[in-house]
């Protein structure tokens, strides 16, 4: 069911996040927490829930936006051994290694329910069971927020871009195919954080920055709020 990407050539593929970049761009406070998702708990024997592309210290861009999704399903109060459950069957299912990843289109959404109420029901989960089952609507707007601010791609209808923060700041992007993944901003993309290191080595003067990087001023500004909003 799920599109199939190659590792080497498709930049989704590569490994440009590290666990501290991941756990800023997310808001997690604990890489320990994301650390655990991937590799599994040691004290519990309990495997991990995401099948990450790389066994080193860093994670894809399509990894990044899994654990976007079982940070968001965590937060809703669906247990771990559930998300990790559902999310083994679907991988099964639709024979793709990031099913978190797809888009909340009908044929993904109602099939992600499925499998969650099927994971639910397996581990005794009756909260959950309940959820994917009974209350429909609710579940639409659990997965509506989840795929907020991300672009996919229209042919395989997976994750391809994602607006971090995008509410607050728009033009704030994270594209696998530019700058290895950082944040950018501009017509011509430029880190934000690079963007707000020169600000700082300006002391605060942003047409200086605007000019030596070619970008508008109002980027600047954007790009320097958006940086200090995730150190915040």
């Amino acid at each position: 069911m799920g599109a199939r990407v190659t590792k080497g050539t498709d930049p989704l593929l590569a490994g440009f996040f590290t666990l501290k970049d991941a756990a800023r761009l997310l808001q997690i406070d604990n890489t320990n927490r994301i650390r655990a998702w991937l590799t599994g708990w040691n004290n519990s024997g309990s495997g991990p829930v995401i099948e990450r592309d790389f066994e080193g210290r860093t994670v894809s861009f399509l990894d990044l936006m899994e654990i976007r999704f079982v940070d968001h399903f965590r937060r809703q109060k669906v247990p771990m051994p559930t998300i990790r459950r559902a999310a083994q069957q679907l991988r099964n299912d639709w024979k793709t290694k990031h099913p978190l990843a797809y888009s909340n289109s009908d044929k993904y959404l109602t099939d992600r329910r499925k499998i969650f109420a099927q994971a639910a029901e397996s581990e005794g989960d009756k909260a959950t069971w309940d959820l994917a089952t009974n209350q429909y609507e609710m579940w639409v707007a659990i997965e509506s927020i989840v795929a907020k601010n991300v672009a996919f791609n229209p042919a395989t209808e997976i994750a391809q871009t994602w607006h971090p923060l995008g509410n607050e700041f728009p033009n704030v992007i994270v594209d696998p195919r530019l700058a290895f993944g950082q944040p950018v901003i501009g017509k011509r993309p430029t880190p934000t954080a690079t963007l707000l290191r020169q600000w700082k080595a300006e002391g605060g003067n942003v047409e200086r920055v605007a000019k030596w990087f070619r970008v508008e001023p109002k980027d600047v500004n954007e790009a320097v709020e958006f940086e200090l909003s995730l150190a915040a």
